[in-house]
């Protein structure tokens, strides 16, 4: 291959097709896509009505720009997700990924608390989160790697803790750990000025930076209670967990959480179109006025991206998917047990429908995770593909620097005796690098 583009690893293979969970390279080599890419593909590869919307609308009419037309597309793709959107009179602002919604979320919010007269800006994020690459996202997550290189360009946002219940930091855990959390995040605003602070995100489960962990189930009810009490918006970044990845629509479902906004992209268009989404509820849709945000992309509100998700919307119905990852995620989550649970270097094992993960410490008992240096993540990943299965990677999730995870999220329509291979080929991998 030429040697122009600015690529993200040495030596790549070249990926020439797809089917299903399978990618197929050009030497011929078969791998078994146990991640979904990086937790994208929902619907499997190679899925031929995709494809057709794509042309057909980019046939019909591929761009006109959002602040001059809308399209039956787009009225019809936002009308259809309002009915699933656990958002109440949910107005939908497509955009091209889930970095642009996450800083489309953020100015919201802040239009929001300035046409009410008050001027919030600090918004709180969470340790150990990852909401993206731009740098308001990257100001409200907190994963130091990411942070470093820019650290002069951030510093508005301020962070809690997260229910991290393999390493709950509550000194009465398990007890009450979600009020626990609650409580430190009402000190934080309290610290902060009620006034100034604009809103709260986090992902209802967390994603790759701290591999699938699940809040306890009295943590977002009394963290909602918080920001609900202070006038903070609560942003629900389901960008990793939206569209059935957890075996509900949306990981908010689990949870009872019904936020203000809400971001999701992945999932939303299966990889077929980098398509993100920023949602507002109707009341703060309706209290920013249409033409009181300050904001736009390009590709916003894009047709063709909306006819790429409306496609992707059905076949995940006609399919039912969703109910399709709670079966199989159930499948994987005791595979993995089975295989791992007594693995000396395999701490926990977690996760909710096919969103998965597993931590690997050096003891068990002690929790300790390996050294950042020793690379165990990249060399379990680099055991399973050379194996003929793809895992994504998760580090630092320890205490920012160490701490190892193989996160797990095959695209939904994988099957029975898939889920069986791929913990097989996952143990395996953890074996050949850690043996027991």
């Amino acid at each position: 291959m030429g040697g122009h583009v600015f690529a993200r690893g040495r030596d790549l293979p070249v990926a020439v097709r797809g089917q299903g969970c399978e990618i197929v390279d050009a030497d011929g080599r078969t791998y078994l896509d146990g991640s979904g890419g990086a937790i994208v593909v929902g619907i499997g590869h190679g899925v031929a009505e995709i494809g057709a919307a794509i042309a057909a609308q980019s046939a019909d009419l591929a761009y006109a720009h959002g602040s001059a037309f809308t399209g039956t597309a787009l009225e019809e793709y936002a009308d259809r997700l309002a009915g699933i959107l656990p958002v109440p009179d949910a107005r939908v602002y497509p955009v091209s990924g889930g970095s642009e919604a996450v800083e489309t979320a953020l100015k919201m919010a802040r239009a929001y608390h300035l046409a009410r007269g008050e001027d919030r800006h600090i918004v709180i994020g969470r340790s150990g989160s990852y909401h993206g690459n731009t740098r308001g996202a990257l100001d409200v997550g907190s994963r130091d790697g990411l942070r470093a290189p820019y650290l002069p360009w951030l510093g508005q946002a301020a962070h809690t803790g997260t229910p991290y219940e393999y390493r709950c930091a509550s000194p009465v855990h398990p007890q009450a750990c979600g009020q626990w959390h609650a409580t430190q995040l009402e000190s934080l605003i309290e610290q902060l000025g009620p006034q100034r602070v604009a809103a709260f995100i986090a992902e209802p489960v967390s994603g790759a930076a701290l591999g699938a962990c699940v809040p306890p189930q009295d943590y977002w009810p009394a963290v909602q209670e918080v920001c609900a009490r202070h006038g903070v918006l609560v942003v629900a970044d389901e960008v990793m967990t939206g569209f059935g990845r957890t075996g509900t629509w949306f990981a908010s479902e689990h949870f009872g959480l019904v936020p203000d906004l809400l971001v999701a992209a992945k999932g939303a268009a299966s990889g077929y179109w980098p398509l993100g989404l920023a949602v507002a509820s109707g009341a703060v849709h309706d209290t920013i006025g249409e033409a009181s945000l300050t904001h736009g992309f390009t590709y916003s509100h894009h047709h063709v991206g909306a006819a790429a998700g409306l496609a992707v919307l059905d076949y995940l119905t006609e399919h039912e998917l969703v109910t399709a990852s709670a079966v199989r995620g159930d499948q994987l989550g005791a595979a993995l047990q089975a295989r791992l649970g007594e693995h000396p270097h395999v701490g926990d094992i977690r996760g909710l429908g096919l969103l998965r993960a597993v931590e690997l410490v050096v003891n068990r008992d002690t929790r300790t995770p390996f050294p950042r240096s020793e690379r165990v993540t990249e060399r379990v990943l680099a055991a399973g593909k050379a194996a003929g299965v793809l895992i994504y990677p998760g580090t630092g999730c320890a205490d920012g620097t160490d701490g190892d995870l193989l996160v797990l999220g095959p695209p939904l329509v994988i099957t029975s005796e898939q889920v069986e291979r791929l913990a097989d080929l996952v143990a395996t991998a953890v074996g050949e690098v850690l043996p027991a």
